[in-house]
């Protein structure tokens, strides 16, 4: 039985990466000299020779109470005196087809720091039996059951375990030490905090990420609960079956549970996350009393953790093994403390690091812009700062198609360009003004930093039931007409809605975006993006009037501050 390296779209791996983690897997089953010298490769036979001294490996089958097996692998530490214990953590998979495998790269590590590791795939995932829940009250009751096999085994300290996971294993993790108390520390990496704002924001469907974890599960592995949720989601069904389903599954839920047993709880998220909700994360992050800690990064889901569960150094990880290490007294970090704070990059640059004591201490005031019409002799409307501004109509066509700007061109690998320091860019001069509104700031006269929430208030009247708008800020270069998505949001409007002009606020995604001097801020308000699901491509071409009346006058609220 090999690690499969079916395809992934949310942890891309090269043949050389799943030739590695094969190469690793045989190693831990079978630490012979030929096993481990074919690590050579990868520079890492002496880490294995060190922790086939020190420890041992098993792939295990865990039986639950009504039958359901999960697959996993075991490391334990070796030569323990005898009544003396260690430290264990327990890694739910990600979504990924390869499972509990994922986290292959990182057990040396942890078995080095002086930790049992127990890795497993929930039910229904890889190799392990069953359907697939949803990270719901089933794979809740088995990460109890899974504990309980753990504390069974010689050795485990049982009042020393924690819980790591990446994507799914960190919903997993958070859901099972809301409910288990035994669960002494949580790191979730790609996180998510409400799983119905990650799912339907402002009235809009985020489909296109939904189809691709529906996919990645495989339908005909889902629970009949679930099937008829994925349903009711693709006709647009969001009824109080669908939120009760999301609702049990948010850690947002249990969030008195988190505070008053003070469980330590890390979480990481992406800037440009398509996912899970960005705002949810942080809005769970704030509310908690208990020991915390928030990372946000450049890029996508799954994007900056992915190099550390391959063993390799990443942000991510590397806290996840000084937060362990602190809580459960292991040693696989580098010695240094957490913090517990906001810690951040800057897009599109990785190699910034950027802390803060809260996210309060964090976010910069916002300033209000006034959408305003355009210029005499002009045709793009304008980002104000002065008064607002009443009495104009900007009209667009909803046609179905939009224009060429969209959330990500391609889920999870747009991301991963955007850590690079390569972000898509459009050439916003080229664009139809027919099928989007444009309101851009004067050039900025000195270099400004968006850092913090954002706020669009505008007033709709779409002639179609089910219409949908998608506000975009971007960093826009007057020479060249090039531009990068500083952040987004959509809005749907309801039937109720159509034919009658309708005032609207709601929040971008938050950001944190150097501006050059020179350069603006472009709000451009389109009506598709295929990232989201709306009726619009179904019905004729129509009109959306963007308005602003006297009294509700449209405003976008940036976090925008010059810097020092």
């Amino acid at each position: 039985m090999s690690v499969d390296g079916t395809t992934d779209p949310f942890f891309p791996i090269e043949p050389d990466g799943l030739a590695k983690l094969e190469a690793i897997r045989e190693a831990l089953l079978d630490p012979s000299p030929r096993r481990i010298g074919r690590l050579d490769q990868w520079g890492l036979a002496d880490d294995y020779e060190v922790y086939a001294e020190i420890a041992g490996y098993a792939e295990v089958s865990l039986p639950m109470a009504d039958g359901t097996v999960l697959d996993a692998s075991l490391s334990i530490p070796r030569n323990l005196a005898p009544g003396q214990t260690c430290p264990a953590v327990i890694l739910p998979a990600p979504l990924i087809k390869m499972g509990h495998h994922a986290y292959l790269g990182m057990i040396a590590r942890w078995a080095q720091g002086g930790y049992a590791v127990l890795a497993y795939s929930q039910r229904g995932l890889a190799r392990s039996t069953g359907e697939i829940h949803v990270a719901g009250p089933q794979d809740v009751a088995d990460a109890t059951e899974v504990i309980d096999w753990l504390v069974a085994q010689d050795g485990i300290d049982p009042n020393r375990i924690g819980f790591f996971g990446a994507s799914y294993g960190a919903g997993t993790s958070l859901l099972a030490a809301a409910h288990d108390q035994r669960i002494k520390a949580v790191a979730g990496t790609s996180a998510w905090g409400d799983l119905l704002a990650s799912l339907y924001e402002n009235n809009t469907r985020h489909l296109a990420a939904f189809e691709a974890l529906v996919k990645m599960f495989g339908e005909d592995r889902c629970s009949k609960e679930f099937r008829g949720i994925i349903q009711k989601i693709r006709a647009n069904t969001i009824d109080d079956e669908v939120r009760e389903f999301a609702r049990v599954r948010s850690p947002r839920t249990y969030l008195e549970k988190y505070n008053e047993t003070a469980t330590p709880l890390l979480l990481t998220t992406t800037w440009h996350e398509t996912i899970f909700s960005v705002p949810a994360v942080i809005d769970f992050h704030n509310r908690l009393t208990a020991p915390k800690g928030l990372l946000i990064q450049v890029g996508d889901h799954g994007n900056a953790e992915f190099p550390g569960l391959a063993g390799l150094a990443s942000k991510p990880t590397d806290m996840a093994y000084r937060w362990m290490d602190h809580h459960l007294g292991g040693s696989a970090g580098d010695g240094q403390p957490p913090r517990f704070d906001v810690r951040s990059e800057l897009m599109f640059n990785p190699f910034s690091d950027l802390r803060h004591a809260t996210w309060d201490d964090y976010a910069l005031p916002k300033k209000r812009f006034h959408l305003a019409d355009a210029p005499a002799g002009q045709g793009d409307g304008q980002l104000t700062p002065d008064k607002p501004q009443a009495g104009w109509t900007r009209s667009v066509k909803a046609t179905g198609t939009g224009t060429d700007i969209v959330v990500a061109p391609k889920l999870i690998q747009t991301g991963m360009a955007e850590r690079l320091g390569l972000p898509h860019s459009y050439r916003t001069a080229e664009i139809d003004r027919g099928l989007a509104s444009f309101f851009a700031t004067a050039p900025l006269e000195q270099a400004s930093r968006v850092r913090g929430e954002l706020e669009l208030r505008v007033t709709v009247k779409p002639q179609q039931a089910d219409t949908t708008i998608v506000a975009y800020l971007l960093d826009t270069d007057p020479a060249t007409g090039r531009a990068q998505i500083v952040t987004h949001a959509p809005y749907t409007f309801t039937a109720e809605q159509a034919g009658r002009a309708t005032t609207v606020t709601f929040p971008l995604q938050p950001a944190d975006y150097v501006v050059a001097k020179g350069r603006r801020l472009q709000l451009v308000i389109d009506t598709h993006d295929p990232f989201f699901a709306y009726d619009n491509t179904t019905t004729p071409v129509s009109t959306i009037d963007i308005t602003s009346p006297k009294g509700t006058e449209s405003y976008l609220d940036i976090p925008l501050h010059p810097i020092d």
